[in-house]
């Protein structure tokens, strides 16, 4: 696929395909890049922020701001849903799309990231295994005391829901489990989705965790 160049959004967070993401907007550079992507339907690039904050900040005593550095490898986000409660407040809602990874990065003088992505293949479609098959029956079962107690557009996991799909649920317990930042970025970045089920599952184990 040919490279496209999008813009970024460092975040302490990971984003995985499929998966929901939340923001409030505030921040002039990012206000301005999420109005062009609703009015363009265009998506934005999130990374997970290595160093720096989530908000841009000023050098203690000294001109210019702190160092923001990221992971190369990210995934789209794609805006389904924003309101504007206030001037200058965004809450938007976004869906996970591909992942990509930069091939080079820019900043612009008010401090918006941009980058040439190249978008990676979606994984591919591999059926849950007998002995992973309990990784899908405690996600239902945890989906169904959460249903119990929020509204439908707050859970964490949305329709349709692919319980077969060593992927999907790979990617949904990813977005769980207390993992370390570091360790959720490994696991997104993996090719293989029976490999990342199987690492969950594993994770799964070490919590006691059973349906």
């Amino acid at each position: 696929m040919k490279p496209q160049t999008l813009p970024l959004f460092p975040l302490q967070s990971v984003l995985f395909p499929g998966g929901y993401l939340q923001l409030q907007v505030f921040e002039p550079r990012y206000l301005d890049m999420v109005e062009r992507c609703d009015k363009g339907g265009l998506p934005f690039g999130v990374v997970s922020l290595l160093e720096g904050g989530e908000v841009r900040r000023r050098l203690s005593g000294q001109a210019g701001f702190a160092s923001e550095r990221f992971n190369l490898l990210g995934t789209l986000a794609h805006i389904e849903s924003l309101e504007r409660p206030q001037a200058g407040l965004f809450k938007l809602r976004c869906v996970g799309g591909q992942r990509f990874k930069l091939l080079s990065i820019a900043q612009s003088p008010h401090g918006l990231w941009s980058g040439e992505v190249e978008e990676l293949a979606a994984d591919s479609e591999v059926a849950v295994p007998p002995d992973l098959r309990p990784a899908a029956e405690l996600l239902q079962t945890l989906l169904h005391k959460l249903e119990l107690g929020a509204a439908a557009l707050d859970l964490p996991l949305q329709p349709p829901y692919r319980w077969e799909d060593c992927g999907w649920l790979a990617n949904r317990w990813c977005e769980l489990l207390p993992l370390a930042p570091e360790e959720r970025q490994r696991l997104m970045q993996l090719d293989n989705p029976l490999l990342r089920l199987e690492l969950v599952a594993d994770q799964l184990d070490r919590l006691q965790l059973q349906p």
